[in-house]
């Protein structure tokens, strides 16, 4: 959780920490928000961090529940392909935007990350690749200099957060999940915007289909192989 909140009003504050925390996946689906417990997290009053929650329910990041209370939505296989068919096209667009904008700088930036991603899945630590991951492709979607398409992929990725903690939780995506950040930071290097885009969706794709069994199995749905019981 954040440390205690600065500068903007309050409620803006909250609300930003709370997405931040959705998106970086720190909130597991079903989990309910603590009204108090994010308050004295945040070090402020109730009052800001109610208002933060009720506008993230009204865009769809959290849900209401009949008594009331406000919780990370529960997994969703529908949701889950539908986001991913969604990132593909409008996380593409912003790649593709972002090649002729993206100073040398930003490309040693991603370099670096993508580094780093190799170091820690080399290392066999993948819980530090997700955070390395969701830095790659927003210092890459900055770059597209498009602050409205910037903001919906940030919303997409607040309903997915909770998803990503679960890439590594079966088969070996562990040997490929840095090949694509590979292959767009060679693309960048050519100014092919179009190659970065085709390298982003395959990206998007394999981690769909890396993380697709194991979000049937939280769900509680079978898979295309099973028959359903009951």
């Amino acid at each position: 959780m954040t440390g205690r909140l600065e500068y903007k009003p309050l409620n803006d504050q909250a609300y930003d920490a709370i997405k931040q925390g959705l998106i970086a996946g720190r909130f597991a689906p079903k989990q309910v928000l603590v009204l108090r417990n994010l308050a004295t997290s945040y070090g402020i009053s109730t009052t800001p961090v109610r208002e933060a929650l009720q506008r993230l329910v009204g865009e769809g990041l959290l849900e209401m529940l009949p008594n009331r209370s406000i919780a990370v939505p529960d997994w969703d296989v529908a949701k889950f392909t539908e986001l991913f068919r969604i990132r593909r096209e409008l996380e593409g667009l912003a790649a593709e935007l972002a090649t002729p904008l993206m100073t040398r700088a930003g490309i040693a930036e991603l370099t670096a990350t993508a580094d780093e991603m190799d170091a820690v899945l080399a290392g066999g630590r993948v819980g530090d690749y997700v955070p390395l991951n969701q830095r790659f492709h927003f210092t890459l979607y900055r770059a597209a200099n498009s602050p409205r398409l910037l903001r919906i992929i940030e919303n997409l990725w607040g309903e997915v957060g909770a998803y990503m903690n679960e890439l590594f939780a079966e088969g070996a995506y562990d040997r490929i999940a840095n090949d694509a950040h590979r292959a767009i930071l060679a693309a960048l290097a050519k100014r092919d915007g179009e190659a970065v885009r085709r390298h982003l969706v395959a990206d998007i794709s394999v981690a769909t289909e890396a993380m697709l069994p194991r979000i049937r199995a939280l769900a509680g749905e079978p898979g295309p192989d099973e028959a359903p019981t009951g």
